[in-house]
């Protein structure tokens, strides 16, 4: 491993800096509104903007993609088989450099887990197999205090023009029999709904049926779910084939 006690080596950084093409501006996924992070951001004078995105915890100057993982989560998801599936859309960005935090001590991790060489191995995998970098940090504020030091580095790096956040779109179907990855796929192809949103609702409802049958009420604890994606899924589920003459989702879905 390439961290001991959770200290960052800043040659790491500059490493994984190189290359990559203003103010320090980041956005920040509403997931993350009850951690410390933004918080701290806040306070060392970065401008953070919440928002529901569809990859990645934080982006920074619209350059970086950083997915932020506690440890007891990062374990979580390793068991769960959302890492790999997470670092697939990382690696599938176009214009944007990915990297992964990990916050704690990997020295612990042997309290969460009885094979602390599963963990090991899904890191190294992050590294060679999907070329993602791998940072790692004691706590929240030396969290918001490397996203800092990174939007430092890039914040004069400009982009000749505006760029989107970076989302995870579906192009193809599914090359397997995973029932999960069909569920994702069918939920994902509604308007306004992406793959994280898809999994949420899957992982709130428990299965693709008990989605569709969900209330706008329900629909909207979800979060990234606003009420208006809620109705506007509602509108095309339940809709009639013999009311649909003259129907237009214009007002739901908004122009673009």
């Amino acid at each position: 491993m390439i961290c001991c006690r959770g200290f960052v080596d800043l040659r790491i950084v500059y490493g994984i800096l190189s290359g990559v093409g203003c103010g320090m501006r980041v956005h920040v996924d509403e997931r993350e509104r009850s951690s410390e992070v933004p918080y701290y951001l806040s306070s060392m004078g970065v401008s953070v903007i919440f928002k529901a995105l569809d990859v990645g915890d934080y982006i920074i100057n619209d350059l970086i993609v950083l997915e932020r993982k506690r440890l007891d989560d990062l374990i979580k998801s390793v068991y769960e088989g959302r890492f790999f599936d997470q670092l697939k859309r990382l690696k599938s960005l176009v214009g944007f450099k990915a990297v992964l935090l990990v916050e704690g001590d990997l020295l612990d991790v042997d309290k969460y887990t009885e094979n602390p060489r599963s963990i090991e191995a899904a890191l190294v995998s992050a590294v060679l197999s999907f070329n993602i970098p791998v940072l790692y940090t004691r706590n929240s504020r030396h969290t918001a205090e490397l996203i800092k030091y990174i939007a430092e580095k890039t914040q004069k790096v400009s982009r000749k023009a505006p760029v989107s956040l970076p989302t995870y779109r579906k192009n193809k179907k599914p090359k397997t029999s995973d029932l999960r990855a069909w569920q994702i796929y069918v939920l994902s192809s509604f308007p306004k709904i992406g793959p994280t949103l898809a999994e949420r609702l899957l992982h709130k409802f428990g299965s693709l049926k008990a989605v569709i049958n969900a209330q706008v009420t329900e629909l909207v604890r979800v979060d990234g779910m606003s009420e208006d994606k809620a109705k506007l899924f509602k509108k095309i589920v339940e809709e009639g084939s013999q009311n649909t003459t003259g129907t237009s989702l214009d007002k739901f879905i908004g122009k673009r």
